[in-house]
C-alpha cells in the first residue's frame, strides 16, 4: 500500500495493487489491512459474471479489489456503519466501478432480506475479532465496530453468509486462530469441503488468524493447508503474500491452486 496524501475532510488517499486501486480511507479508524486483502484474494476462481457479497466491507477494500482483478464480476458490499457505506460508495466511483460495485447500509443481525439473497456465488466477511464483554475498546468508534462485536454475535456472520449464497456457493472468512473451533461448529451441517490455511506471521511463530473456505450444503472432508508465512525474518513480506498483494497471485485454497501459489513466488 502506497500512501499518497490527506485531504481537507481527514481522509487518506492509498493507492493498492500497484496503483491499480485508489481508496479515500479515515487517517484514523476503519482501514484496509493484510487480513482484508488476503480475504478478497481467497475468494476464487472468479470466472465469467458471477457474483460477490461481503459481510463488513468497511471503506470497499474488499470488494474494489475484486472488482479491479476480475473485470467481469459483481460486487455488493454491506455495513452497518452509514457513514462508512457512503466512503465506500465514493472509493467504487474513483474507481470507476460504480456500474459494478455497490454498498448497502445493513447489519448482519438484520434478519431482513437484501437484493440477491440466496443467488450470489461467493460471500465473504472479516467478522469482529473480539466480542465486546471480552476486551477493552479501541479508541476510535468506526474501529471498535471492526474489531469489537456489537449486538451481532460470530453466528450471526456465519448465517448472513450461508443465508446469501446459493446452494454449492461459496463461503470465506478469515479469523482468530484462537476461535476456529467455535467457527467450524457454526459450519457443521451447513457448509462442507472446507479448506482451513493457517497464517503465520513468521515461520516458527503460532498463527494468529486463519482463513476458512467452503461450500454451501456440501458434505466434502476438510483439507488442511500448509498455510502461509506473512513475513521473512527481516519484517518484509514473502515472496508469495508480496505476489497476492500486488494482485499478481490469488489464493486459491485448492490444492492445485496452491502449488501455484508457491510457484509464483518463487519468481
Amino acid at each position: 500500500m502506497v500512501i499518497k496524501h490527506t485531504n481537507h475532510e481527514g481522509l487518506r488517499e492509498d493507492s493498492l495493487l500497484d496503483g491499480r486501486l485508489r481508496l479515500l480511507q479515515p487517517h484514523r479508524g476503519v482501514r484496509v489491512t493484510t487480513d482484508t486483502l488476503l480475504l478478497a484474494a481467497a475468494v476464487t476462481p472468479l470466472a465469467g459474471s458471477q457474483t460477490v457479497i461481503e459481510a463488513g466491507s468497511g471503506s470497499g477494500g474488499a470488494a474494489l479489489y475484486l472488482a479491479a482483478l476480475y473485470p467481469d464480476i459483481r460486487v455488493t458490499g454491506i455495513d452497518s456503519d452509514s457513514h462508512i457505506v457512503d466512503l465506500a460508495s465514493r472509493n467504487a466511483v474513483l474507481n470507476g466501478f460504480q456500474d459494478r460495485v455497490s454498498f448497502l447500509h445493513h447489519d448482519v443481525s438484520d434478519r431482513s432480506d437484501i437484493p440477491g439473497c440466496g443467488r450470489f456465488d461467493h460471500a465473504l466477511a472479516n467478522p469482529p475479532y473480539f466480542e465486546a464483554e471480552t476486551c477493552y475498546l479501541p479508541p476510535a468508534e468506526s474501529r471498535a465496530r471492526a474489531f469489537v462485536g456489537g449486538k451481532s454475535r460470530l453466528s450471526d456472520w456465519i448465517g448472513f453468509c450461508l443465508n446469501m449464497v446459493r446452494d454449492k456457493g461459496s463461503i470465506t472468512f478469515i479469523h482468530r486462530a484462537d476461535r476456529l473451533d467455535e467457527l467450524l461448529s457454526l459450519l457443521h451441517g451447513r457448509a462442507g469441503e472446507i479448506a482451513l490455511c493457517p497464517l503465520w506471521p513468521r515461520a516458527g511463530q503460532p498463527a494468529k488468524r486463519v482463513l476458512v473456505q467452503g461450500r454451501k450444503g456440501m458434505k466434502g472432508a476438510a483439507m488442511l493447508l500448509p498455510g502461509l508465512v506473512l513475513h521473512d525474518q527481516q519484517g518484509g513480506f514473502t515472496p508469495e503474500v508480496d505476489a497476492i498483494l500486488r494482485g499478481r497471485a490469488s489464493l486459491d485454497l485448492t490444492r492445485a491452486g496452491w502449488e501455484k501459489l508457491c510457484q509464483s513466488g518463487r519468481r
